[in-house]
């Protein structure tokens, strides 16, 4: 007679027997419907792992208890421990999640629906669909107001930013921006809007109050994501087409510098002592790990296909 055991059981013993690392990081190879898992420590790749079809973007839960991955093409969010990359629960039936963030108080979740063309507002507590809003045309990334009364999201292929009230549910504006709005930040002030134009070389400085534009900042080809450094005044953006990435002063709000990353860079952690930077390399199945001080690259880790978002366990502040 064969004992069946529970499957919590199973899932708990395949936890309790995964190699323990002191820090790790996870990449999403959206290209090839895995993770890797990465021991910081020895810059190695120790685990590579299915997770769903085209996963780009992933963040902790608001109470830093799971890392979520959003698969866009699989309709789910997948909940992992962020301490060691192994897989706690599914959520389904989440549209098309290519992006996902929560709102500063911690009662909405936004979700950019690339590939449909609409974003989805969800209850955070219960993951609840609240309201689905048509957004033409392949809404990107999000960015929300301190008060988060605002999410805003910007459109890359009709080039627009939508500004989203987060007590009526509705769309209450849209803004013209360059070509192919990619990465949108708020500054600490939150005065003002920052917008990647992936299409161009420059970010865009946006009054999201006034709705105008109040400067470009030269950075380089392909102008696409953003990573506060955690001093609360620089953040970085990667430049996709460049091969580079900038660090902009969000007071003065001028590009201090550029430096080289090459294959692509896309997203980017910082390790929490503010020494590394990791950048995923889209094009070249790479993360690069640089000198943050020097601007050196320290080493590059092989990883899948196409490397999206990133996550390390111990990160900088994000701020």
């Amino acid at each position: 007679m064969s004992l069946r055991l529970p499957a919590w059981i199973l899932v708990a013993a395949s936890l309790a027997a995964a190699p323990a690392y002191a820090t790790i990081a996870v990449v999403l190879n959206s290209g090839d419907e895995s993770i890797s898992i990465v021991d910081t420590a020895t810059f190695k790749e120790v685990a590579r792992r299915p997770i769903g079809k085209e996963p780009h973007h992933l963040m902790k839960t608001p109470d830093d208890r799971y890392l979520i991955v959003a698969n866009a093409a699989s309709n789910e969010l997948v909940f992992l421990d962020p301490a060691t990359g192994n897989e706690i629960r599914r959520l389904p039936n989440i549209s098309d999640p290519y992006q996902i963030g929560f709102s500063p108080d911690q009662k909405w979740l936004v979700s950019a629906s690339n590939r449909l063309d609409r974003i989805d507002l969800y209850d955070a507590k219960e993951f609840k669909l609240v309201k689905r809003l048509p957004a033409p045309k392949v809404p990107s990334h999000i960015a929300f107001d301190q008060a988060s009364r605002f999410a805003f999201v910007t459109l890359q292929e009709s080039d627009e930013v939508v500004a989203i009230d987060l007590a009526t549910h509705e769309i209450v504006w849209k803004m013209k921006t360059g070509k192919q709005p990619a990465g949108i930040w708020m500054t600490p002030d939150d005065r003002h809007l920052l917008v990647g134009i992936t299409g161009e070389k420059y970010v865009e400085v946006i009054d999201w109050r006034e709705r105008k534009l109040v400067k470009k900042l030269m950075t380089g080809q392909g102008a696409h994501n953003f990573l506060p450094v955690g001093d609360g005044r620089h953040v970085l953006l990667s430049n996709r087409i460049a091969n580079t990435v900038s660090v902009i002063d969000q007071q003065t709000l001028d590009v201090k510098e550029s430096f080289t990353v090459p294959g692509g860079p896309d997203c980017m952690e910082i390790s929490k002592d503010g020494k590394q930077l990791w950048v995923t390399s889209r094009w070249a199945r790479q993360v690069v790990v640089l000198d943050l001080g020097t601007k050196k690259i320290i080493t590059t880790i092989p990883v899948g296909k196409s490397p999206h978002g990133i996550f390390l366990k111990d990160h900088a502040p994000r701020r």
